[in-house]
């Protein structure tokens, strides 16, 4: 088990007895965060980015450290998110081992990482850790909440857990709840980590790692970030020269397809803990924002206290599909709210705002130029 903390990152102490949802205690927690560009006078012009389940919080590349961030095509001065006017705090969420605490961090009470001990987590937890740091950070109201994939979640978790925190939002591939089809697919995630024998019940170390079952996650959850249509295009039925194949295995990768997702897999599962991978992965699939605020998902959406909402979806995404985001903006404007719909037509499914951003880039330029 290990942390892997961006050099810049700063942190926020969470209350001494830290109360989760489902259940159990966290002490002497602390969520990890990055701001860049200068918060003004009236502290009025503060945005807070919620990420994805793998996301740090090094967003944007910034003095403090001038490393690409993982969203660095859209914030910085004069880009969509333009730090030349926002200040902008991203945090990384609680339960991930990107600096906030969560399984791989040392348990105070034993002196050992959580590790499977870490108590049950849910989309909630994330969005009140979030809540407060944005206060302790001494921002009483947000100009917008940005969420984005599983942060579109822990958006809408926030907005409703803390009425009045922030004056707009603006949900980016996200969901009101997940739907059988990614719950399936995140179940199949967590059965390749924990079916690994090196797994070991969540007792692993850097020696006897569940190497074979992260590969096999996150080779599931890339053919979800991305289109067939993608795939198409991309690779379609194109082999690997012979010269090329490393494996001997007759029933190794033979397309190009596959040494893709094998190299994308091999580069990420030494760079995530697999408990952290299991516990988000879950809490996405338990939330439900009607079940977490007593009703339904629409009266949810209809109670928001916001003034303005863009709500973005991607025709191809699979993992979030369309009719998510239509679910959200259709909720929000039943409570009264102007609210703004796309819906993109580019080929690169879920992580099309990660790869995408000039399609994304001018909607939330000019939603943010509004504020």
């Amino acid at each position: 088990m290990r942390e892997f903390i961006p050099p810049a990152a700063r942190f926020v102490d969470l209350p001494a007895d830290f109360p989760l949802r489902r259940g159990g205690t966290l002490h002497g927690a602390r969520i990890a965060y990055e701001t860049v560009g200068r918060l003004d006078e009236d502290r009025d012009n503060a945005i807070l980015i919620l990420t994805g389940l793998s996301p740090d919080a090094h967003a944007a590349s910034h003095p403090e450290d001038t490393a690409p961030g993982w969203w660095e095509e859209m914030v910085g001065p004069g880009k969509p998110v333009d730090t030349d006017r926002w200040y902008v705090i991203c945090v990384n969420s609680l339960g991930s081992c990107k600096g906030s605490t969560g399984p791989a961090s040392v348990d105070p009470a034993s002196g050992d990482p959580y590790g499977p001990d870490f108590p049950e987590l849910s989309m909630e937890d994330i969005a009140d850790a979030a809540a407060h740091t944005v206060r302790a950070l001494g921002v009483e109201r947000l100009a917008c909440v940005i969420g984005t994939s599983m942060g579109g979640m822990s958006a809408l978790s926030l907005l409703a857990r803390h009425p009045g925190l922030a004056r707009s939002h603006m949900n980016i591939c996200g969901a009101a709840r997940s739907l059988p089809f990614s719950i399936a697919v995140r179940s199949l995630q967590r059965e390749a980590i924990r079916f690994d024998p090196q797994w070991n019940r969540g007792r692993y170390d850097a020696e006897r790692y569940p190497q074979r079952g992260m590969l096999t996650a996150r080779k599931l959850g890339m053919m979800t970030y991305r289109s067939p249509q993608e795939w198409d295009s991309r690779f379609g039925r194109t082999r690997i020269t012979p010269e090329r194949r490393r494996d001997t295995d007759p029933f190794g990768p033979a397309f190009e397809v596959e040494g893709y997702l094998e190299c994308h897999a091999h580069r990420f599962s030494r760079r995530f803990d697999p408990n952290s991978y299991l516990y988000l992965s879950r809490c996405m699939d338990q939330f439900d924002l009607g079940d977490s605020c007593g009703g339904t998902v629409e009266d949810a959406l209809g109670r928001m206290r916001l003034e303005r909402a863009l709500v973005i979806g991607v025709e191809t995404d699979l993992l979030f599909p369309l009719r998510q985001q239509r679910e959200i903006a259709d909720g929000l404007a039943a409570g009264g709210l102007d609210v703004e719909f796309l819906a993109l037509d580019s080929h690169q499914g879920h992580d099309a705002f990660l790869t995408d951003t000039d399609r994304f880039g001018a909607p939330m330029a000019k939603f943010l130029a509004a504020l």
